[in-house]
């Protein structure tokens, strides 16, 4: 899977102590961004927890991507839940109809930027919240991008494209212009491992 490392080469495998589910029953579906469900589950050790509630959500992909000439291309648009405007990834649902997240992500990347190409891998796995996220985030990184057709954004997206260095990436994270969290954490881990370039 997508999610696996190889941290065994300096970890002790963890032991997966999963709960059993009981119960479980949806108290709300409202499309792709809002389905609850609530659990009544078990530990291991017995205890039983009567409510648990879980966010379903589909995949979704982040694109770093980054042109030729080694900018980092950023986007900027609203977010109505904070009700403020900052920068992030380019960033998007993996739909049913894409082959894989990959091919989702580029998908996404020509839709919202017009850019595409390049060299792409699978950069980072996160999780909002695994605690009560049931999906997964795939980060991955897009290596000499370039304007390649229109951009063609969803309608209920309002998006500005952005490109830069690698060094204003760096201030613009340590001003906190990035909070999106599963954008700042790839974002600086590309900054470290590029720090001497």
């Amino acid at each position: 899977p997508l999610h696996q490392t190889s941290l065994q080469h300096f970890m002790k495998p963890l032991k997966n102590r999963k709960w059993s589910v009981l119960s479980s029953e949806y108290l709300l579906q409202e499309g792709e961004w809002c389905t609850v469900r609530r659990d009544k589950v078990q530990m291991p050790n017995g205890v039983i927890i009567p409510r648990w509630y879980v966010f379903e959500f589909p995949t979704w992909a982040n694109i770093l991507a980054t042109t030729k000439d080694g900018k980092i291309l950023l986007i900027s648009q609203y977010r109505h839940g904070l009700g403020e405007t900052h920068y992030e990834l380019c960033a998007g649902l993996i739909d049913p109809t894409d082959a894989s997240p990959m091919e989702g992500a580029k998908r996404e990347l020509e839709e919202e930027t017009g850019y595409g190409g390049g060299r792409w891998s699978l950069y980072m796995t996160l999780s909002a919240n695994p605690s009560n996220h049931n999906n997964l985030n795939y980060t991955f990184l897009a290596e000499g991008v370039e304007p390649i057709t229109e951009r063609h954004p969803e309608e209920s997206e309002d998006i500005e494209v952005h490109l830069f260095t690698k060094d204003e990436v760096r201030e613009i994270l340590s001003e906190g212009g990035i909070i999106q969290a599963m954008h700042a954490a790839p974002l600086w881990r590309y900054i470290a491992e590029n720090a001497e370039e």
